[in-house]
C-alpha cells in the first residue's frame, strides 16, 4: 500500500532562517502542522521566535540555513522564508515530487499585492526561472536529504546563497511545483517596485562577473 500524503509529510523537516520576524510566522507555522518538524534557525532576534524547534545560529541566511538543515532529522528538507504562505495545493504537490528523489523542486512565485507591477514581477521570477533555472530562495526549496549532501548543501554566504546552491544543483535536477509560494510585496511597495527590482538585477549581474558574495552583502546593504 501506497504511504498517505501525511505519512509522507511525517519525513520532512522544514527550515526556516529568522531574524526578528515572530510577527511574520504564525500563518506559516499554522500551515505546517503535520510535517516530520518545523526548525527556526535564528539569527539573533531581539524577540525570539515561537514555535516549532528554535536553534541559534550566526546571523546570515546561508549561514541559518546550513545551521537549521545540520539540525534536521528528516529524510527530505523543504526550505522556506519567513514571509512566506503556501497557496493551496502545496501539500499535495510535495508529497507527488517524493517520487523523484534525484531532483529538488520549487514552488512558483506570487506576491500578496494586487498591483500590476506585482503581476509584471511575478511574469519576470516565471521566465528567469524557466530561461535561466534560477529559482530564488522565496519560492522555497524541497529535496532529500541525499541529494542535499551530494552537492554540498547551502553555504555559509552572506548573500546569494540560493543561487549558489541552484546553481550546483543545475537545470537537470530542478523542477517546478503546480503550488505558489506568496511572499509579502513590503518590500518592494517600501522601496518602489522598480528601484528593488533593479537592485536585485544588478547584484545577481555582480555575483555573476565574480564580485564576492561578502562585497555584494555591504553593497546592498547600503542601498
Amino acid at each position: 500500500m501506497e504511504p498517505s500524503c501525511q505519512e509522507q509529510k511525517a519525513k520532512i523537516s522544514v527550515v526556516i532562517p529568522t531574524l526578528n520576524a515572530a510577527h511574520l510566522l504564525p500563518p506559516l507555522l499554522a500551515q505546517l502542522q503535520g510535517m516530520g518538524e518545523v526548525i527556526l534557525a535564528d539569527g539573533g532576534s531581539a524577540e525570539p521566535p515561537k514555535g516549532g524547534r528554535v536553534i541559534q545560529a550566526p546571523r546570515g541566511r546561508g549561514a541559518q540555513l546550513a545551521a537549521g538543515a545540520a539540525a534536521a532529522r528528516g529524510e527530505w528538507l523543504l526550505f522556506l522564508h519567513a514571509d512566506t504562505i503556501l497557496a493551496a495545493g502545496w501539500a499535495e504537490a510535495l508529497c507527488a515530487a517524493m517520487a523523484q528523489p534525484g531532483r529538488a523542486h520549487y514552488f512558483r512565485f506570487a506576491l500578496d499585492d494586487p498591483s500590476p507591477q506585482a503581476r509584471r514581477l511575478e511574469g519576470a521570477v516565471a521566465w528567469r526561472c524557466r530561461w535561466l533555472a534560477l529559482p530564488y530562495g522565496d519560492q522555497g526549496l524541497f529535496l532529500s536529504r541525499a541529494l542535499y549532501d551530494a552537492v554540498g548543501g547551502f553555504r555559509p554566504l552572506p548573500l546569494m546563497e540560493d543561487v549558489d546552491l541552484v546553481r550546483r544543483l543545475g537545470r537537470a535536477r530542478l523542477a517546478p511545483l503546480p503550488a505558489r509560494a506568496i511572499t509579502s510585496a513590503e518590500r518592494w511597495r517600501r522601496d518602489g517596485w522598480w528601484r528593488r527590482s533593479a537592485r536585485n538585477l544588478t547584484t545577481l549581474s555582480l555575483y555573476f562577473c565574480g564580485v564576492s558574495p561578502e562585497r555584494l552583502a555591504r553593497f546592498y546593504a547600503r542601498r
